[in-house]
């Protein structure tokens, strides 16, 4: 009997688990008939979860050999978008298999530039929202097409990821000029003996050269190699491109005096502003972030200070609690300046009675009075 309903109770969840299930669906494959290659292509297209919903503009992550890094493209986007490190954006992988990617990322490279800019940027554009600012993703032989690509036709695309390969003559860079700021990033490792000669000479030809309105960056990942690198440089790109899109985080009060305090955080919030299109104050997150920095380092000095500095935000939801009443009290009181200390636990004590930290703060309000810590 024992036998018999455990195996009713096994039959009813694999019922159950099999009604519950569903396919997950990651984008879709469209074709594109190209009169320019003669051939039909399909490319892939994600566009994010809320996009039916909304009434904004994307961003494009173009892909090349979405066949392989498509799948990439579209999770490492989805991940970092929940933090807001980037914004969300429509992801397009364009396959191209071999041998047919050497030639049109080679000598026909011409030929495939037509391709994308006329038949895949044109029907993305023409059929999704979106907001013309444009990332391009290669890897080996895709990013020598990109180098050219960028430093040639800037108008078409804000930004490069390329990695395991690239490589641009002086010429071509001396020759580079953009009305906008252009960004490439640049990643390799020691492990890639095929292609790590190359890009170390361009990267040393962009240092030479340095061309005004290209912003540039070259890492080394020494502990990838060729097949592994292009997932790492795909992340990593995103997050140089949209290097200030989030809120600035810092790892010390030291670093934030380093690079320059409150004039730093002006400049980089105007910034942000005029390429985003987001409020030019100081952010609360930054704020909020700086306090806590300063209470995690015991830091005093600074702590006072970005009290004062940032006071309007000690009145949002976020210290409506007597937790916060009682922490700002104690660490005022640790530092023995009782009168903000009792300001802080008196606080506490008339706007959250009952709480659980009534008795340690109206401990701590004691000890300030008394002048003791």
């Amino acid at each position: 009997m024992l036998i018999f309903t455990l195996f009713c109770f096994i039959k009813m969840g694999l019922c159950v688990a099999q009604e519950d299930s569903s396919p997950v669906i990651i984008g879709i494959n469209h074709t594109i008939k190209s009169s320019i290659l003669n051939q039909d292509r399909t490319i892939q297209i994600y566009v994010p979860e809320d996009y039916s919903d909304s009434t904004q503009d994307y961003p494009v992550l173009y892909i090349l050999d979405g066949q392989w890094y498509f799948l990439s493209g579209v999770a490492i986007q989805a991940a970092m978008k929940t933090p807001r490190a980037i914004p969300e954006m429509i992801v397009i992988g364009i396959n191209t298999s071999n041998p047919l990617r050497e030639e049109l990322f080679g000598d026909e490279n011409e030929k495939f530039t037509d391709f994308l800019v006329k038949e895949v940027i044109y029907y993305v554009d023409s059929n999704y929202r979106t907001s013309n600012e444009r990332v391009i993703f290669g890897w080996e032989s895709a990013a020598y097409y990109l180098s050219d690509l960028i430093l040639q036709q800037s108008e078409i695309i804000d930004g490069a990821i390329i990695t395991d390969g690239g490589y641009a003559s002086e010429d071509k860079v001396k020759s580079f000029t953009s009305k906008k700021d252009i960004y490439l990033f640049m990643a390799n490792s020691k492990k890639d003996i095929y292609y790590i000669s190359s890009t170390d000479a361009f990267h040393q030809v962009l240092k030479n050269h340095a061309p005004p309105n290209l912003i540039w960056k070259y890492s080394l990942f020494n502990d990838e190699f060729h097949e592994s690198l292009g997932h790492l440089a795909l992340y990593k790109g995103l997050k140089y491109f949209y290097h200030n899109y989030n809120s600035p985080v810092f790892e010390s009060i030291q670093q934030y005096i380093d690079l320059g305090g409150m004039n730093y955080l002006t400049t980089y919030f105007k910034e942000r502003s005029e390429r985003f299109g987001t409020d030019k104050q100081i952010d609360n997150s930054t704020k909020d972030a700086l306090i806590w920095l300063a209470w995690k380092r015991d830091n005093f000095e600074y702590f006072t200070l970005f009290m004062t500095e940032f006071k309007d935000v000690l009145s949002t939801k976020r210290y409506a609690s007597a937790y916060w009443q009682n922490r700002f009290g104690q660490f005022y009181l640790k530092h023995k300046d009782y009168q903000n200390a009792i300001k802080y636990f008196n606080a506490g004590l008339a706007k959250y009675p009952n709480s659980q930290f009534e008795k340690e703060m109206q401990k701590g309000r004691i000890d300030a009075k008394n002048g003791t810590d």
